[in-house]
């Protein structure tokens, strides 16, 4: 058994090298892929071909100038904009040759060189490896003969999805425009957001055989370096064949991954990720999903919606403490039902005790049964209603609830105040804004219904313990998960988490993830009714 654990960790430490040094996949490549160009077109153009063998997108294009300098093109269909190809490259190098004017332009090496080419970006490779990654990310790569190089100009154009309104994240009052699959697209809908040199962008690639570009974005000089540094390194990490969405990588960076409770906050709408960079936060936006992460966040970060900071500050605040409220009753209501009604029943009224009583005369299971069938039937079509089409998906969960609850009621197989318990809680579940953290209290109703039909409130006590330490333990990034609540009780946790402050007051940043730089704006701003004359 020892002499198999060895080896099993041999094999394990074999494997990690392996990846480490790039030989885990494409191994048949690997050595054509790592080598550099050489003056033969001819070879550099059959190791491409042997590279991009059976890739029916891949274009080789090539073209002769003034009928003695070949060229070569090689780009992937789809990836980018033929247009741009036809009437900046091929067109004006068919039919007028070199260009003149910046310097004797006798030889294609000298334009490469002088990367004489209407585009706007461009950048000279002499490795294969570099220009096989380029071209899979809508470059084209122009090879010439007698060169040991190539020339990489950015020509993406393929179709993306238009921008609209993220569809988990309405508002009644603010931005309607929402992240894309498009990588190029969301940097500009930030950088829109915030004109300023301060926001800083670092590109990583991650994915040994997808090559997905993530940017790590932040404000300097507001964010914390030490969690700028701890978010780099954790991306940076990451080894895998490819990322195809950002709950790849969510799961990658957390600090703890095995409690339910996300760590990481995601978000389709760029008004979200500018308001948490101007905290000090730091964005992850991954090429390929329209959803990025926000870290470090706290509990409190997803209780709160972007129109919180749209509408009156006074109306806000209501329909905050309303929402905790709610949540709340989403995580115990039936627990406490089932507790009252099965081991404390001196605790309720006499007369609601008699009419619960009446409606339960008859029933073969116990109310924690009860409670437990109700829930399991309406998480089973809530989830039906997510995965049916959106034309039906709605209706079937509505009639299926009417349909199940009245039909469960006049068996006698389920009490009426049950059905008004988990509809209540059902309700209160969609008031939590983000859906991750929903979730989340949904898995945690089940275990504390069976405490509370096993030892009543004292079970409820005892579970309701064990999630504060756990929550009061949890960290993102090292910042304490119910901060500002815990471990300090500050005077910004009544401005910031229970009830929205008006923005005026609002003149420091979040301390727990700035250092020195957290005043947000100048004091004194209050606004005020002016007492000189009236305007005639």
């Amino acid at each position: 058994m020892k002499r198999w654990m060895i080896q099993k960790g041999r094999a394990k430490s074999s494997l990690h090298a392996d990846w480490n040094e790039g030989k885990l996949l494409d191994k048949l490549n690997a050595d054509t892929g790592n080598a550099e160009f050489t003056t033969d077109i001819a070879r550099n153009e059959q190791m491409l071909r042997d590279i991009f063998k059976n890739c029916c997108d891949v274009v080789f294009r090539s073209i002769q100038i003034h009928d003695q300098t070949r060229v070569l093109l090689v780009f992937a269909d789809g990836l980018i904009d033929r247009k741009t190809l036809d009437g900046n490259i091929l067109k004006p190098w068919m039919f007028e040759g070199l260009p003149q004017g910046m310097m004797q332009l006798d030889t294609i090496g000298q334009m490469i060189d002088q990367q004489v080419v209407a585009i706007g970006n461009t950048s000279r490779v002499h490795q294969i490896t570099d220009a096989v990654n380029g071209v899979l990310k809508g470059n084209v790569a122009i090879l010439a003969d007698g060169e040991s190089s190539a020339l990489l100009a950015e020509i993406s154009g393929f179709e993306t999805r238009s921008i609209e309104e993220p569809q988990a994240e309405h508002v009644v009052r603010g931005p309607r425009e929402g992240f894309t699959e498009s990588l190029g697209i969301n940097l500009t809908l930030l950088r829109r957001k915030i004109r300023s040199p301060r926001l800083k962008m670092k590109k990583l690639t991650l994915g040994e055989v997808s090559q997905t570009d993530v940017v790590i974005a932040y404000i300097e000089g507001i964010a914390k370096d030490s969690v700028v540094e701890e978010v780099r390194k954790r991306v940076e990490r990451i080894q895998i064949d490819g990322l195809i969405d950002s709950g790849y990588l969510e799961e990658f960076i957390q600090d703890q991954p095995f409690s339910p409770f996300p760590q990481v906050q995601n978000t389709e709408r760029p008004d979200v990720v500018a308001a948490s960079l101007l905290e000090g936060k730091v964005a992850i936006i991954m090429d390929g999903t329209p959803f990025a992460l926000i870290l470090p966040v706290t509990f409190w970060s997803f209780l709160q919606s972007a129109e919180d900071y749209y509408e009156h500050f006074l109306i806000m605040s209501a329909i905050r403490m309303i929402r905790y409220i709610l949540l709340v009753s989403s995580l115990i209501l039936p627990s406490v039902y089932v507790a009252a009604t099965t081991f404390h029943p001196q605790l309720i009224p006499t007369l609601l005790l008699l009419s619960i009583a009446a409606a339960r005369e008859g029933n073969p299971f116990p109310a924690v049964v009860e409670a437990l069938l109700m829930e399991f039937m309406f998480e089973a079509l809530r989830e039906a209603g997510i995965r049916l089409p959106k034309a039906i998906g709605p209706t079937v969960s509505i009639v299926g609830a009417l349909v199940i609850g009245e039909a469960a009621v006049r068996a006698g197989i389920v009490s009426a105040p049950m059905v008004i318990v988990v509809s209540i809680t059902g309700i209160a579940s969609f008031v939590v804004p983000r859906y991750n953290f929903g979730a989340a209290l949904r898995l945690l109703r089940f275990p504390i219904l069976i405490l509370a039909g096993t030892l009543g409130f004292y079970g409820i006590s005892l579970f309701l313990i064990a999630l504060l330490s756990h929550l009061v333990n949890l960290r993102s990034v090292g910042v304490p998960y119910f901060s500002p609540f815990a471990p300090q009780f500050p005077k910004q946790f009544i401005k910031e988490v229970l009830i929205r402050a008006p923005h005026w007051s609002r003149y420091k940043r979040p301390k727990e993830f700035v250092d020195e730089n957290n005043i947000r704006m100048a004091e004194g701003q209050e606004p005020s009714q002016s007492k000189g004359k009236q305007p005639s």
